[in-house]
């Protein structure tokens, strides 16, 4: 995205009609170079570099318990490593312990459990000198690329590279070296290290996952680092590295543009290196690719809706300047504004040559469009038909659907491992559908929705169903039933029902701001709670009272890919009016993204695409759905979570490993602190 008018200017021109283009082309040409959030998962993606070699155990004997933890280091069975380690630190004393609980931590982090091994490290004092001190500095390195400082990594493995090391723990050095300067944006000095750290290596597998963990840290670059990279270096080597990086980063590794970038890349750098790392990708046979020439878009410029259609056609046009590079064909997207009468809209595209028709964004132009006639033209519509329509031949349907989030926490509760659930929706359509989409998906999924109850959504006051949901109604009958039995009071404390394990709550953001604290209010504070995107109102105010509160979302708002990482804040920045409409730019984003997938559609079906507002995939019956991306509101605001697997879960039996390890001591505990 960076030096956007060298990249896009003459692409520009084929714009025939964009409102808002002039603030978006500005916001495209003003990133910020701070260091961005994916350095976590720089660490996850080369965990397999930055620790090898670092057990200088010499190779110990496999039936000992040190051999052992060893070999499943080296199978890549982290966690088993690390508990067999501190289950050995647990037993020793000194020295020996200390360096058995960093063996410990190293495979933690090679594992991905970056906070416990941060609190281990904690507390281990940096030794004097010795094998001591280069465990304990090179994972504190490790770790502080982990919680994304570099600088701080690169000042504790300076001292290492000066001192004679031994083969395995120089490669572990220059791979923890290379990732610290991927993080601080200079790709070319990490592409320089990996490629001298392949001088030390003779194997040819090892070379090839040398090559493959530089790959990795190219693909948790930014697209416009790499790009700004490529005219400073003069080495074709680093070059192709490069050019093909920032291809990965800004397509996402999907698409047309994706596809048809490789095969140039492939014509300009035919005996690179990354040659045979290409083989190992997804990149779509030749035959198979093509993309329309000219696109219609059908959105509301005017009227009512006006506001909602140019924040669609932003994230729509945003996608285009992303994209358009890489494609090698000149494209036209042109704008028409759907508000005169949808079905007219669609045959002035027809007629002005669209190849592909995008849009209308409203229910009853969808309708208008899906039932006036043959449609010479694909469409892919922004909303869905009513469910008593049939859609013609030609037309695809996409929405941000309420339903794909009900089905979604669905099956992120079946996933947390939960069976018996209880639902709160509103009294209205909006209510009904998620509890239907919620509970069909549910239950077909093998869990039972035990009891649901509706609410009136402009009430304050919600202790009647939540009693009732409860089941306190009936704790207070019994006792009113035993109080009169027994002719005088008794201690009396509510005992809210025990047999549901969570609550799926659909509501917006003040009503659940209230019904979360009314919930915990009535003994229900310590049940899971999942909800839908509409709980994530934007709305200013403070989601403190949310805490605790899992709900879904589109990624372009919770955790964006790298490959977007960096828009919702400009587009936020540029286009101020539009700061509550992220969903509809990740709308109008992904739109771009399904263009070139369904057009191809019709020879090989349509791939799934990891988008702006979900993983997208298409149905049988022409309708894109959504996978979201999940969200925890901690200390008020909303926190990415593990898309599905039971984020506690995991920590909480990590910590009970520990407390098994070392009962005396507790060498690790969680951190987690209030409100996480």
């Amino acid at each position: 995205m960076g030096g956007f008018r060298r990249y896009y200017r003459p692409i520009a021109n084929s714009i025939l009609r964009a409102v808002d283009l002039p603030a978006l082309k500005q916001a495209t040409d003003v990133m910020s170079n701070r260091v961005h959030k994916y350095s976590r998962l720089l660490l996850l993606l080369l965990s397999s570099a930055i620790f090898l070699g670092a057990c200088a155990t010499g190779g110990l004997p496999v039936n000992t318990a040190e051999g052992r933890a060893e070999r499943m280091a080296e199978s890549g069975n982290h966690e088993d490593a690390a508990a067999q380690y501190i289950g050995l630190a647990t037993s020793a004393e000194g020295s020996e312990r200390q360096r058995l609980t960093l063996l410990a931590i190293e495979q933690w982090l090679e594992a991905g459990d970056g906070r416990r091994a941060r609190n281990a490290l904690r507390r281990i004092e940096a030794p004097a000198g010795g094998e001591l001190l280069w465990l304990w500095s090179s994972d504190a390195a490790a770790l502080a690329l982990w919680e994304g400082r570099p600088d701080d990594a690169l000042a504790l493995l300076e001292p290492l590279s000066r001192q004679p090391l031994s083969e395995a723990r120089r490669l572990r050095v220059e791979a923890l070296q290379a990732d610290a300067w991927f993080q601080k944006g200079d790709p070319i000095r990490a592409i320089d290290l990996y490629r001298q750290r392949e001088t030390w290596l003779s194997d040819s597998a090892e070379i090839q996952r040398n090559r493959e963990r530089l790959w990795a840290g190219l693909l948790v670059s930014r697209p416009r680092n790499l790009r700004a990279a490529i005219d400073l270096s003069n080495d074709p080597e680093i070059r192709g590295w490069l050019a093909l990086g920032a291809l990965a980063t800004s397509t996402g590794q999907q698409g047309v543009g994706w596809g048809n970038g490789v095969r140039r890349w492939q014509e300009d750098y035919a005996s690179h290196p990354a040659m045979k790392l290409l083989a190992t990708l997804d990149v779509p046979a030749v035959d198979q690719l093509g993309y329309p020439a000219q696109i219609a878009l059908l959105l509301p410029l005017s009227g009512a809706n006006a506001s909602a259609g140019r924040a669609v056609q932003n994230g729509f046009l945003g996608a285009y300047f992303s994209a358009i590079n890489e494609l090698g064909s000149d494209q036209q997207v042109r704008v028409y504004d759907s508000a005169g009468g949808a079905s007219a809209a669609y045959q002035r595209a027809v007629e002005d040559g669209a190849e592909f028709v995008v849009g209308p964004l409203l229910r009853n132009g969808v309708t208008a469009v899906a039932t006036g006639g043959l449609l010479p033209v694909p469409v892919l519509t922004l909303n869905y038909l009513p469910d008593n329509l049939l859609a013609p031949p030609g037309l695809y349907q996409f929405a941000l659907d309420p339903e794909d989030e009900a089905v979604s926490a669905a099956e992120r509760a079946l996933s947390d491992g939960h069976r018996r659930a209880l639902a709160l929706v509103p009294r209205n359509d909006w209510g009904r559908r998620l509890l239907e989409s919620f509970g069909s998906a549910f239950e077909s999924g093998g869990g039972v929705l035990l009891q649901a109850r509706d609410y009136e959504p402009e009430k304050q006051d919600f202790a009647y169903e939540i009693e009732n949901l409860m089941l306190l109604s009936q704790s207070h009958q019994r006792y009113e039933r035993l109080r009169a039995n027994i002719g005088g009071p008794l201690q009396y404390d509510p005992r809210r029902r025990q047999d549901a394990e969570f609550i799926f709550l659909a509501a917006t953001g003040p009503a659940g701001r209230l019904l979360k604290s009314q919930l915990k209010f009535h003994y229900a504070g310590d049940l899971p709670i999942y909800s839908t995107s509409r709980i994530y109102a934007m709305d200013g105010r403070s989601n403190a009272d949310l805490n605790g509160l899992m709900f879904a979302d589109t990624p372009w708002l919770i955790s964006p890919q790298p490959w977007i990482a960096e828009l919702p804040a400009l587009y936020n920045e540029h286009l101020p009016n539009e700061r509550r409409m992220g969903r509809l730019h990740a709308l109008g984003y992904d739109a771009w993204q399904l263009v070139g997938a369904l057009f191809n559609a019709r020879l090989d079906g349509m791939p799934e695409i990891d988008g702006a507002s979900g993983r997208l995939y298409l149905d049988d019956n022409g309708r894109v759905h959504r996978r979201l991306a999940w969200a925890r509101f901690e200390r008020g605001e909303p926190v990415a979570i593990p898309l599905y697997g039971g984020l506690d879960r995991s920590l909480d039996q990590a910590d009970d490993l520990t407390r098994m390890a070392d009962p005396d001591e507790q060498v690790l505990r969680d951190d987690r602190g209030p409100g996480s």
